[in-house]
């Protein structure tokens, strides 16, 4: 059992929403909460102050308790926007349950979890209009409150109900004022990845999530002066909790990306020194970064002034960032930090940023946890490991085998109370106590975990031998015109499986590399490098036989998680 004792800092206990608002009043009232353009050809853009954004939550949540709701719930669903984050604590410090829906879900399935969810009001981004005039028009589910961010006529206009409650908030005896958070009590419900028949929805309290916001605050250090980029989906629970509400809680800047194709403009001109990522982004940063140096003809020399910073460092001598001075203006100059989670990223990767002065780390959660269970922080890292176990929670491995491989399962403050209204898929993940996360995993010796893969995807041979696809997905992935790949076992003739692999490649990178090349000829240089670059790295039981090779993008969740299970029907059309 890992319970960790590497508290770095002191930190400080959050015990619910309502404690955070005050504390944007109390410590951050003129610090810049929020900057963000209306449209990204705007000029000018537009900053909301921590006093601002506390008086917006107060006010929105004050017109909410006028409202007469049944079950006391609120959808909320829109593209991260100032809007979103208002809603959501509003909701919260109302005593209402909140539900964050992903943004990216079409509309037959927003209205089945909207349905699922028995919600009283939705707030929502006017981009959704049609489908929630259809929601109503057909009467199918509880709802009853259309707020529409965007003032759209036929709706309730988010601007007004703002207004009402701001007159509310001078009200003595308004009803906000008085409310008492059971920070224990189930208060935000969120849906797992995938359809929405297997959609789980996954029940947690304040406690939970502001027992995860005072883990970070032990581990990993952020400033008031820190500006972090935003474009991960913040309904989901890592971009929530980390960027939006662990951030906040330090009074830091958020910056709303203007898109994806936007990203690299945005850390310039933004200076931004941080984000929230998944490592599929840093990836696609580090080839970039390693093919830009590439073609100016100086990797020799950046790969000895890396190996001359790295000893100096040992000797706590830190010149990196005017080494490698040219390498930030190119990637964002004022860049300090990276906290990566979701899947696993090449330890190349890692090193490299960390070489040039980037504080990459690491960490490890499900949305059942709230979701960050294991990091590393800005002294415990080691390359290729998701940190140990968070101050105040337990992890082990359940059952290892002779590797020392099983199962890691946790226990402490952040685990949900349960999946609600599904009490079978509740008791096959939680027993004792502790959360079954489904995931495999071992510790060092040093107490560092590091994930091995999905339990439900490990390809077991005939003859018995495990192989955890995400092992050879970074070593496929390191192949300089590849995007992403994803490792699968086919049925054969023998009752075994076939080891194959579906990789998806650059056409930009590859049209570069093999000009004038057809698509049939692309296959065969995938394979050649797939047999003399892959498997020669490995014993023959782990061989890659046969690939499919193709520019098309696997399908993936928002947060660019690949969704094997719709990978496979596509594969074997069933």
């Amino acid at each position: 059992m890992k319970k960790s004792k590497r508290k770095l800092y002191e930190g400080e206990v959050l015990k619910d929403y309502r404690e955070l608002v005050n504390r944007y009043k109390s410590r951050y009232a003129n610090n810049v909460a929020f900057e963000y353009r209306h449209d990204v050809h705007d000029e000018k853009t537009i900053k909301v102050t921590y006093a601002e954004f506390a008086n917006d939550i107060e006010a929105l949540g004050s017109s909410l308790l006028t409202l007469n709701m049944e079950n006391k719930r609120v959808a909320i669903i829109a593209p991260n926007r100032y809007e979103w984050c208002v809603s959501y604590l509003a909701v919260g410090t109302s005593g209402l349950t909140v539900v964050p829906l992903d943004k990216s879900l079409p509309d037959n399935e927003i209205e089945s979890l909207i349905i699922r969810s028995k919600v009283d009001t939705v707030i929502f981004d006017k981009k959704y209009s049609e489908v929630f005039k259809k929601i109503n028009q057909e009467k199918k589910s509880s709802l009853k409150y259309y707020i529409c961010m965007d003032d759209t006529d036929g709706f309730i206009k988010y601007s007004e109900i703002l207004s009402k409650g701001r007159e509310l908030l001078l009200v003595d005896n308004n009803e906000y004022n008085n409310v008492q958070i059971n920070p224990d009590e189930i208060s935000i419900i969120l849906f797992t990845s995938g359809t929405t028949s297997i959609a789980k929805a996954v029940a947690l309290s304040q406690s939970n999530i502001c027992a995860d916001v005072t883990a970070l605050s032990q581990i990993a250090k952020i400033y008031e002066t820190d500006r972090f980029l935003s474009f991960l989906p913040l309904h989901h629970t890592f971009e929530s909790t980390t960027t939006f509400l662990y951030g906040t809680s330090c009074g830091i800047t958020i910056v709303f990306c203007d898109g994806l194709k936007y990203i690299q403009r945005n850390l310039k001109e933004f200076n931004i020194t941080g984000f929230v990522c998944v490592p599929l982004m840093l990836e696609i940063m580090y080839k970039k970064m390693m093919k830009t140096i590439e073609e100016q003809g100086k990797t020799k020399l950046v790969n000895t002034m890396r190996k001359i910073t790295r000893g100096l460092l040992k000797v706590k001598i830190d010149v990196r960032k005017k080494v490698f001075k040219q390498i930030f203006e190119s990637l964002g100059p004022n860049l300090r930090m990276f906290i990566s989670g979701g899947a696993a990223i090449s330890k190349e990767a890692i090193k490299a940023f960390r070489d040039i002065g980037i504080n990459l780390l690491q960490g490890y959660g499900l949305t059942e946890t709230s979701p960050v269970l294991a990091g590393e922080n800005d002294v415990y890292k080691r390359d290729g490991s998701v940190g140990f176990a968070l101050p105040g929670i337990d992890i082990k491995i359940d059952k290892p085998n002779s590797e020392g491989i099983g199962e890691i399962i946790a226990k402490g403050p952040v685990v949900m109370h349960k999946y609600l209204d599904n009490e079978e898929a509740t008791n096959e993940v939680l027993k004792d106590g502790w959360f079954h996360t489904g995931d495999l995993g071992k510790f060092d010796k040093d107490g560092f975990l590091f994930i091995t893969g999905r339990k439900k995807y490990v390809i077991v041979l005939k003859n018995g031998k495990n192989i955890f696809p995400e092992e050879l997905e970074i070593l496929i992935n390191q192949l300089g015109y590849v995007s992403e790949s994803m490792v699968y076992g086919k049925p054969d003739k023998d009752d075994d499986l076939t080891i194959c692999a579906k990789i998806v490649y650059n056409a930009e990178e590859m049209e570069k590399l093999y000009p004038n090349k057809s698509k049939e000829e692309y296959h065969d240089i995938v394979w050649q490098d797939i047999r003399n670059n892959i498997n020669k790295q490995m014993p023959a039981y782990k061989y890659i036989r046969e690939i499919i090779v193709t520019d098309e993008p696997l399908i993936k969740t928002t947060t660019q998680k690949v969704k094997r299970e719709a990978e496979m029907k596509k594969i074997f059309g069933n």
